[in-house]
């Protein structure tokens, strides 16, 4: 039986460190040599930074070029940001793909980006630095310009005869792109398609035209949703003038997606979205820092609020027992909400056509389950502290929480959105916010307002 991966990579990056304490470089080699570059990404990237500088270095340039390709761009900079352009150039020369080339080179100092600019063939510097005028969230920061095109007027016989000119396609080729002479595009041919039709038949009369090509300046998590809406493989990249520039491929896609994920995930707890499990400590500390001060700044808020009803407190003691359970309700549904609603933007199902539609329902579920669980609370309230007045006050300030929490849950991503927030990284923070301010009034100041 096979090994599980995950417990084959941890058995791998033991024997690594185990190696690299005791000095054996050629064993930590044969062990390496033996594994796909994407398996050695994978190594890589669960290694401290110190081992993995190491371990780096003992590959070929031709390997280091191949491994480039699969590692995460996040790791980029630490394996090669200390480098000299002379160092780089031979493992840059040997990255086929330009799209894995600019990923290098975008994570790159400047400094160095432009010397190896300017090692490069004009040719192919002027291609590079058409690519890298495009944001890296585009498609145009996305694609790959190695396309194959063909002109309406030819017969299939005479494209198949080409493409057999060609020692091998470029990977993920499942369609080849028909252009006219001012290479404008004018459509798609799938390969399928055209190895089946009549070699005597024409382009123009085989091609797919109701297929729109995606602009450049696309933004790149609507270039994923329209990969994932129509299961492509492959889409052309057009610029502003309609002309092919390039194409984009399904394994560019499946990166963006990963990291957005990532971006979604580790922004509901405040961490960057470029958070490395091995980054140095102070780097990992200062860049939490902030959404701890944050945090710490919307505590005084609901600490400020609790102080203004001190002498409430003070005369029903009950209420300092049972306030965190109203904050803790409204900030469990709120953030029930607020991730429907991100997931929903990040989906592209959320729009100004149906938000209200989804206000509406939320406000009804969040009616609902205050309801309910104001009614389980009340009773627990008044048995255990034999008030039925504390029971309805904190019934009443609990429906009011769940109601807000609703509410901002799902307007807040796109009021966020709107001021250039990240909704997933500021959402909960605001959210609890609101959730522990509005609870704490409603319910301290309805006890005040009956207990006076």
């Amino acid at each position: 039986m096979n090994e599980p991966l995950e417990k084959s990579y941890q058995r791998q990056r033991e024997t690594i460190h185990e190696l690299l304490e005791t000095g054996r470089f050629n064993q930590i080699r044969s062990l390496l040599n033996i594994l796909r570059p994407a398996d050695v990404a994978v190594l890589l990237e669960s290694t401290p930074p110190k081992e993995r500088r190491v371990v780096w270095n003992l590959f070929s340039e031709s390997d280091q070029s191949e491994i480039l390709h699969e590692i995460d761009e996040d790791f980029i900079e630490g394996l090669l940001g200390d480098k000299s352009a002379e160092e780089l150039f031979p493992v840059i020369d040997q990255i086929v793909s330009d799209d894995d080339l600019i990923d290098v080179l975008q994570h790159l100092p400047d400094t160095i980006t432009y010397q190896l600019l300017q090692s490069m063939t004009t040719q192919d510097r002027a291609r590079v630095e058409t690519l890298l005028s495009y944001p890296e969230d585009t498609a145009g920061g996305l694609m790959d310009t190695d396309t194959i095109s063909v002109r309406p007027r030819v017969s299939v016989d005479v494209v198949l005869r080409y493409l057999r000119r060609h020692e091998s396609l470029p990977a993920t080729t499942d369609k080849i792109f028909v252009v006219n002479s001012q290479n404008k595009y004018l459509g798609l041919v799938h390969l399928s398609k055209l190895v089946v039709s009549d070699p005597s038949r024409t382009v123009r009369e085989i091609m797919t035209t109701d297929f729109d090509p995606i602009n450049a300046e696309t933004p790149e998590t609507e270039v994923a949703s329209r990969f994932e809406r129509y299961d492509l493989i492959s889409a052309p990249v057009i610029d502003q003038d309609g002309s092919l520039i390039g194409r984009i491929t399904i394994d560019d896609v499946v990166d963006v997606i990963m990291e957005q994920a990532d971006k979604s995930l580790l922004g509901l707890a405040g961490l960057a979205e470029d958070e490395d499990t091995f980054a140095p400590i102070f780097k990992t500390a200062r860049s939490r820092a902030i959404w701890l001060g944050a945090n710490l700044g919307t505590a005084f808020l609901a600490s400020a609020v609790i102080n203004i009803f001190e002498d409430t407190i003070e005369k029903v003691v009950a209420l300092a027992i049972l306030m965190p359970i109203v904050a803790s309700m409204g900030g469990v549904a709120g953030s029930q909400t607020l991730t429907l609603a991100i997931r929903s933007e990040a989906l592209g199902q959320l729009a100004d056509s149906n938000q209200i539609w989804l206000i509406k329902r939320e406000l009804a579920v969040g009616a609902i389950n205050g309801f309910v669980w104001a009614a389980i609370v009340a009773a627990a309230a008044t048995f255990v502290f034999d008030d039925m007045l504390l029971g309805g006050i904190i019934a009443s300030a609990l429906i009011i929480n769940l109601l807000i929490a609703a509410l901002a849950g799902a307007v807040l991503p796109g009021m966020l959105k709107s001021i250039g927030a990240d909704p997933a990284i500021s959402g909960s923070v605001v959210l609890t916010t609101i959730t522990d301010v509005v609870g704490f009034m409603s319910f301290l100041g309805l006890a005040t307002f009956f207990y006076a």
